[in-house]
């Protein structure tokens, strides 16, 4: 590469590839003007060495682009023949990362302990149902028990047995004479036994 089209910016996504012209200024011109005025307790020797050690620096530096940018431009080469995009790279370092994050120990404990709170989530909600299961079971019982006892009641109420009565006498007219082979008697005259079994 041309060293007089390196760019010094390390930040800069262009580094090793700029377009800045920097051949026309010399080594020591950044420290030039400090030539004369040196730091208090320096003796010209000092500044003279320590230019020299800074032009030597730079030179390592610039060399170092220009090596970085020759590996980055053949990694990228290489990447290109193994068909390896862009793309697949970053699938793959966060597939990677993925994997790092879940063998961390910050993830495995947090995961631990979201595993124990769901468990003992689980465990209360269980029991809570089953005491509302329990409870609601107990309230149905206990309706149902009372509802059998209120229509018990209602079959012995002397308003019920008229009601009986009326529906006897009404099925007697209906039906009529005989049947199955039967006298049709009035409710009133018969102490039918199937009637003592009927549902209310």
């Amino acid at each position: 590469m041309d060293t007089a089209n390196q760019d010094i910016n390390l930040n800069s996504p262009n580094k090793g590839l700029g377009t800045n012209d920097l051949s026309d200024v010399p080594a020591e011109g950044a420290v030039g003007n400090a030539a004369r005025t040196l730091p208090p307790g320096m003796t010209e020797e000092e500044a003279e060495e320590l230019r020299t050690e800074l032009t030597k620096v730079e030179e390592e530096i610039h060399t170092l682009r220009q090596v970085l940018a020759a590996k980055e431009k053949h990694a990228t080469e290489l990447k290109r023949k193994l068909g390896l995009s862009p793309l697949t790279e970053f699938k793959q370092n966060l597939t990677k990362g993925w994997q790092d994050v879940q063998t961390s120990n910050a993830y495995v404990k947090t995961a631990e302990r979201l595993s124990e709170w769901n468990d003992s989530l689980y465990k209360k909600t269980q029991e809570t149902l089953s005491v509302a299961g329990q409870k609601t079971t107990a309230a149905f019982s206990t309706m149902g028990t009372a509802i059998s006892r209120k229509l018990g009641d209602m079959r012995n109420s002397p308003t019920f047995k008229s009601f009986e009565d009326k529906v006897g006498n009404l099925k007697s007219k209906v039906v009529g004479g005989r049947a199955n082979g039967e006298e049709v008697q009035s409710p009133e005259q018969t102490n039918n036994p199937a009637q003592d079994n009927a549902p209310f």
